[in-house]
Order: C-alpha cells, then structure tokens, then sequence
C-alpha cells in the first residue's frame, strides 16, 4: 500500500494549504473573464476556481477568491457587483501567455486587453467585450454571487447564466455537431507556474459506462482479476462491457486459429505458466488496440489451461 502525507486544512495557514489544494485538483479549465465597472472600464483577467454546472439552464461557475496574501479582492469581483454581466472566454496555448500576462495586478481601471495585446470584441447582449482571439466566448449575466467567507483565499462564487454563445468555427465538428477537442488547443492550470495542454497524445477517448450496463470488475474470473500484468485501467476496460456483448465460447475457439494466436498457444503450449503470462499480454495489446471483445477472447483461452 501507499504512504501517505495528510493534512488539516484548519492547521494550515492559507499559504501553506493553497500549494496543496490547487496542486492536487487539477488540471483546472480557465475562465478567462471580461467585466466592466459602472464607468464602463474594462477589466480582463483569468480565473481557474471554474467549470460548467448545468446546460439547461446553462450555467458557468467561476470564483474570485479573496487574496491569499493580503485578503484584498478581485477587480473582477467589484466589477460584477457593479454591473452583473460577464464574458467568459475560453483560452487556448496559442493565447496562454498573454492570458498570463492578464492576471498581472494592475491598478484599478487599466485594461488587460491593452497590456495583454489582445483584442476587444463588442458583445453582442451583455456590456463587457470579449476576446477575439479566444475560440470560444459565453456571453453571461450574473444571477448570484455567493461569499464562501471572508479570510484570505475564502471565494466567491460567480454564478453566470449564458445568454449567448460563440465558437469560432475552425474547432467545430463536421455539421457543427460540436467542439472537436484536437481542433480547440484548450489549456489547463495545475498548481506553482505549471499548466496543461490538452492536445495530440494526450487526449484519449473512455467509452461512457452510463450507455450501457458493463458487468464490472467483481465479475471478472479471478485469474483476470488478479493478474499481475493487467493494469486497473484495463481491468476497467475489461469490466465495461456488457454481458450480452461478451464473446461466446465458440468464438473464443474460433480465435485460436488468429495468426497471432495460435503462433503464441504453439510456442508456449509446453509452459502453462508462460503461456499464461502471453496471453495476458496480449490481452493488453488488443485493449491497446481499442479490440475489447479480441482482448476477451485472447483472455478466456486462459480459462481451459486452469482447468
């Protein structure tokens, strides 16, 4: 088993939590925020206290949390209590560090769009502008800002209701069906300076369990179970299929003549253990493969040699 460091966060001083917190739950999206104040200043800075919590009606979430080195607030946070309306635009690598730049804290009044180089682009049912450079903005007026507290790094809840949507149409699906995910170049903020570029290898598709009903992890034989060659990320996989879905046990025998197959029940067909050992790793080159019945077929071969 794992060791462990735990923590308090009531023992801490907000400080020494933060690293901790930001740290672990990430990556986090950016919402990287326009607001006016009641003169009609602009104001741009990114907040990764975000996310999306209901679609109908579409609601977005950010938080402007209190400072955690002097307990100050966030033009941000004045802005919205003065003029209840938000752009929140969406930031991709090719703006991450002017988006950066934003967050620098300027005096009240100065224009992040100015200092960051960007562009303002008018609204078209909410005051502030958004980013033109950003390949996706939501238009939002504000329905309720909640205070979480009020010590240094306590947040306040920014809860914005889209009223209005753009996505520049290089990132949607064929037909506009949706966001492509390769296509949008989207970033993430971990803790310290690091962030995340969700782009190329490191995107990876999970099958949505909620489609269907898998059999899951407690009914796996238990030489599949407990394998020490099969990851928990592939006994998930193995798990998620659905009963009526696995393969019979004439296709199972119908498999042993698969070139790949029956090359390894050949070679190691003297040595149960190894043989064994094979086609387990072979089960792990099928799930690879995104092949999850060829991955249970490969694995059921093992059930004859226990018996």
């Amino acid at each position: 088993m794992p060791t462990f460091h735990s923590l308090t966060p009531a023992d801490l001083k907000p400080s020494e939590w933060h690293p901790f917190l930001v740290g672990a739950v990430a990556p986090r999206p950016v919402a990287f925020v326009s607001t006016v104040d009641a003169k009609g200043r602009v104001n741009l800075s990114p907040y990764s206290f975000f996310n999306a919590f209901s679609s109908n009606p579409p609601i977005l979430v950010f938080s402007p949390a209190n400072r955690v080195r002097d307990n100050t607030q966030k033009h941000t946070l004045q802005n919205v209590r003065e003029v209840p309306e938000v752009v929140i635009n969406i930031c991709d690598f090719a703006m991450v560090e002017q988006m950066s730049l934003a967050s620098t804290e300027y005096e009240k009044g100065v224009n992040e769009f100015t200092k960051a180089g960007l562009t303002e682009l008018a609204s078209e049912l909410v005051q502030p502008p958004r980013v033109a450079e950003a390949p996706a903005a939501f238009e939002c007026v504000v329905e309720q800002v909640i205070e979480l507290g009020h010590n240094n790094g306590a947040g306040n809840l920014v809860i914005c209701r889209v009223v209005r949507a753009h996505f520049r149409t290089d990132i949607l699906l064929p037909n506009a069906t949706g966001i492509d995910p390769f296509k949008l170049d989207a970033v993430a903020r971990l803790g310290g300076d690091w962030y995340c570029r969700a782009s190329g290898p490191s995107l990876f598709e999970v099958p949505k369990p909620n489609r269907h009903i898998g059999i899951g992890i407690d009914q796996l034989p238990e030489y599949i179970r407990n394998s020490d060659v099969l990851t928990g990320n592939e006994l998930g996989r193995l798990a998620n299929i659905e009963l009526d879905a696995m393969p019979t046990a004439e296709q199972v025998e119908d498999f042993r003549t698969e070139p790949l197959v029956a090359y390894t029940l050949n070679k190691y067909r003297s040595d149960t253990p190894e043989l064994e050992k094979q086609l387990l790793q072979l089960g792990r080159q099928y799930l690879a493969e995104g092949k999850l019945v060829e991955a249970w077929k490969g694995l059921l071969l093992i059930g004859p040699s226990r018996t």
